[in-house]
């Protein structure tokens, strides 16, 4: 049985598990995004998100912090000189885990783990998307403008 289960083991002894996570984490970090099984995405998301968030106060000893779980001097550095400074005012979910589809050796189901400030397609798209509205709001915004302009142009006049 299951019972206080808190993490998915991945099948490994936990000194594999967490070497194994480390170099996911400085990979990850290095190249922005990486393919991996949904369930390894998973696990690296659970474990990058604090070593995330720890970077955004650049100070020693949160550097020795986040150092001591990734263990790579260069993800570090590249970590907190260009990764924390374009997520400092996000609140959190730096990562997205994205289903790629199906290995085709064994079956097993893929999964495309990225951060999310750092995909250029998705920040194109941006901008189109980021008005927000209700469904109440949307009838009568569309409405008022319309109606509004007219008059103020004929006072112009």
């Amino acid at each position: 049985m299951r019972h206080n289960k808190s993490f998915n083991h991945l099948g490994r002894q936990s000194g594999h598990r967490k070497a194994m996570l480390a170099n996911m984490s400085c990979s990850l970090i290095q190249h922005k995004r990486i393919q991996t099984t949904v369930a390894k995405a998973k696990a690296l998301q659970q474990y990058i998100e604090p070593i995330v968030t720890k970077s955004k106060e650049d100070t020693t000893a949160s550097r020795r912090c986040v150092f001591s779980y990734l263990k790579n001097k260069e993800a570090v550095a590249e970590l907190f000189r260009t990764i924390a400074p374009k997520i400092e005012n996000r609140p959190g979910g730096y990562t997205r885990v994205l289903h790629t589809g199906f290995r085709k050796g064994d079956g097993s189901e893929m999964a495309l783990i990225e951060f999310v400030d750092f995909n250029e397609a998705a920040l194109a798209s941006a901008p189109k998307a980021s008005k927000k509205s209700t469904r109440r709001s949307s009838k009568k915004a569309a409405e008022t403008p319309a109606a509004e302009t007219p008059a103020t142009e004929a006072k112009a006049e």
